[in-house]
């Protein structure tokens, strides 16, 4: 894949500033699992505007900021045998996929998925605009559930990737 292609994926890790220890921290299952959120939180904070006006910028800021530091929040886990962190290990090698080929099966489910949360966007987008519940329950599906469903598959891409680089095998951490 060459570098000079739009890559979305290249595009989030940069915006989020992810380092060696942001991806550590982020690899604790707390992290996996409050980021869930984020999504239904922004529904919320934008559909504030409703009854605070301009004043559901506050809520809405405090999400994005609460994007950006989620990944940070946490503690690095004590071991990464979680699904959580196979997961958040699997997207490290994804993103890497330039640097070391990944098998083309993944590639391809990883681009899937990508597209089908993308497909959530506009039905989220419309509901949040018309305060429409059901467009943006069901966008929300299509974005929540491709991304978790990303995050199960980076999990297996990382069990058949991590004897590919010494630095992916060097993130497990075996349960004592």
């Amino acid at each position: 894949m060459s570098r000079n292609r739009f890559d979305i994926f290249a595009l989030t890790e940069q915006m989020m500033t992810m380092d060696d220890a942001a991806w550590a921290r982020h690899a604790n299952p707390l992290s996996i699992y409050t980021r869930i959120a984020i999504l239904p939180l922004l529904s919320l904070a934008i559909l504030s505007r409703v009854w605070l006006g301009w004043l559901a910028l506050v809520p809405v800021a405090l999400v994005l900021l609460w994007t950006w530091l989620n990944p940070r929040a946490f503690g690095p886990p004590a071991h990464t045998e979680s699904w959580a962190a196979q997961g958040t290990f699997g997207e490290r090698v994804f993103l890497n996929r330039a640097r070391i080929p990944i098998p083309p099966h993944h590639a391809l489910w990883g681009k899937a998925l990508a597209a089908v949360s993308a497909l959530g966007f506009p039905a989220w987008a419309y509901g949040l605009w018309a305060v429409d519940l059901a467009w943006i329950s069901f966008g929300l599906s299509l974005m929540v559930g491709a991304k978790l469903w990303f995050v199960d598959r980076m999990g297996w891409l990382y069990q058949d990737m991590q004897d590919a680089e010494p630095a992916y095998t060097a993130w497990h951490r075996p349960k004592l």
